[in-house]
């Protein structure tokens, strides 16, 4: 049998030209379906054809907003060297306008809310996320609502009129050496934070808010040793993060923070929790499982995709849209769960010992 090539008429060749061109077309087609329908169910399942198959499968499995962070303002008195949310803009929605947007979240299933900056008690001296905070508990009846701050700025007067309405105040601190802090950034002036930080705590205590730390780790605190200072103030949860860049907030020509020397390996990271790991309440989280695990809105309510390491935004929730904002997160709902990010985060259901 004759396998050499034959000489394909003019026709042929056309036809032949025609069908590449179409697979090339449906195959781009394929691609922007997996973008539009695949990553809005949080998967990495590849959609071959459009057509009737997106049109049967849009609203299968969509991602449910169980709960998310809202950074609704970047403006910070602080200036910690690793800051991965910088004040790029000062806006900040109306309280309204914020509001409508919470209520959009609550009605396509979101359980709790989590308020962050920036320094959340900067606006308006904490009244703005004041009225949010009740308003999300009293209107809304969220199971779980939470700040968090870096302790600076909240005064007692704060949880007399709003500690009712909080289930969690989450307080970032990444050492109990001042030095140190002072060295990260996480320092105002001559303002002790720690001092701010124990007297937090017992105001936690007293107006019944559950208390949550948080600590950065990087290169000047990864061989602390936290143990006993936070056995002493025995939080709900300490949320230890892994350093983590991200590019055009914290590293890049374009940041307003340079990160990079602040960085530390995954060896150290783990030196460091081998160093704590007989303190229950740590929850460890490495730069892979913090990366895509987060559903985050912006001060415009933008969904912030950060799986190619910087933060891509949606279009806001007030124009489009829960739902279809929502497709552009990047959320990866596994990863949520493999990092704890479901718990008993109501503390009218964590029955602690005021």
């Amino acid at each position: 049998m004759d396998f050499s090539p034959a000489v394909s008429s003019p026709r042929l060749l056309l036809r032949r030209f025609i069908s590449t061109i179409y697979c090339i077309f449906e195959s781009a087609f394929s691609k922007l379906t997996y973008w539009t329908t695949g990553a809005c169910k949080g998967t990495n399942s590849f959609v071959s054809s459009a057509g009737d198959k997106l049109d049967q499968n849009k609203d299968q499995n969509p991602t449910i907003p169980t709960s998310v962070n809202y950074h609704f303002t970047r403006k910070c008195n602080y200036k910690c060297g690793f800051c991965f949310h910088t004040a790029k803009t000062s806006f900040v929605l109306p309280l309204e306008e914020a509001k409508r947007g919470l209520k959009l979240l609550k009605e396509s299933g979101m359980e709790k809310i989590n308020f962050s900056g920036g320094e959340p008690f900067l606006h308006g001296k904490g009244e703005f996320v004041g009225k949010l905070v009740q308003y999300c508990k009293q209107d809304l009846q969220l199971p779980s609502v939470s700040i968090v701050s870096n302790g600076s700025m909240i005064k007692e007067e704060w949880f007399q009129k709003y500690g009712v309405y909080l289930d969690i105040l989450a307080i970032s601190c990444d050492s109990f050496d001042e030095a140190t802090n002072q060295l990260i950034g996480r320092t105002q002036g001559r303002k002790s934070h720690l001092d701010n930080l124990f007297k937090i705590c017992s105001w936690c205590k007293e107006y019944k808010v559950a208390l949550k730390i948080n600590s950065v780790i990087n290169i000047f605190n990864y061989d602390e040793d936290m143990t006993q200072q936070i056995n002493w103030i025995n939080p709900v949860r300490w949320k230890v993060f892994q350093c983590l860049l991200i590019d055009g907030e914290n590293a890049g020509e374009t940041a307003l923070r340079e990160a990079e020397r602040f960085v530390i390996s995954d060896q150290q990271f783990q030196e460091f929790l081998d160093r704590h790991s007989s303190v229950s309440c740590l929850v460890p989280e490495s730069n892979e499982k913090m990366r895509n695990s987060y559903l985050i809105l912006d001060e415009y309510m933008r969904f912030l995709d950060c799986r190619e390491g910087r933060k891509d935004p949606s279009k806001s929730i007030l124009d489009v849209g829960v739902k279809e904002a929502i497709c552009f997160s990047g959320f990866d709902e596994k990863m949520f769960l493999k990092r704890g990010g479901k718990y008993v985060w109501s503390k009218a259901d964590m029955k602690l010992e005021w």
